[in-house]
């Protein structure tokens, strides 16, 4: 990801806002216990993984294969499930993404050492996995846990997609 596309999700983080639309969007393809799991984080957090879902959507539309559609959303919605509130605050993110960039080494010392913001940042998709699992969302914990993964040739196009939406917020 770019320097100027870390700046607009800076951005985009501190005025994040949840409309009534998306509300609407959210409750559309999440059941309650999964919309559980989505409000227990930030709310810039919800705003990247509503715009990582309206990404995927214009992606199965420009792209016409046979997608399960409402399984990519659901997706989407729940892929960054491993950050709740308070786990990995912006301040968290900013710092996590930087250390990790530039100084590598020194951020896994840190995390070994138990820093938390570094751990769920590395982790987040496999902690997302396991609690998606937790509700019996096997399926989609299958590509979450993948969603940060080096891309192989035999990964779902479910998650190929994913990943290019969630790329682009």
């Amino acid at each position: 990801m770019s320097c100027i596309s870390r700046i607009l999700q800076f951005v985009r983080a501190m005025t994040a806002r949840v409309t009534v639309d998306d509300g609407k969007y959210i409750s559309a393809h999440l059941n309650a216990e999964e919309q559980k799991i989505f409000f227990a984080m930030s709310v810039a957090d919800q705003v990247h993984r509503l715009r990582t879902a309206y990404t995927s959507e214009r992606l199965v539309i420009e792209d016409k294969r046979g997608v399960d559609r409402e399984f990519l959303i659901r997706c989407a919605l729940l892929h960054d499930t491993g950050r709740r509130a308070g786990d990995l605050t912006i301040r968290g993110k900013v710092f996590a993404v930087l250390v990790t960039t530039f100084a590598p080494n020194f951020a896994e010392r840190l995390e070994l050492n138990g820093n938390r913001a570094l751990y769920v940042y590395h982790h987040h998709a496999e902690l997302g996995a396991q609690k998606l699992q937790r509700i019996g969302l096997f399926k989609e914990a299958k590509i979450i846990a993948k969603h940060h993964a080096p891309p192989r040739l035999d990964d779902p196009f479910e998650l190929k997609l994913l990943r290019l939406a969630d790329n682009e917020n």
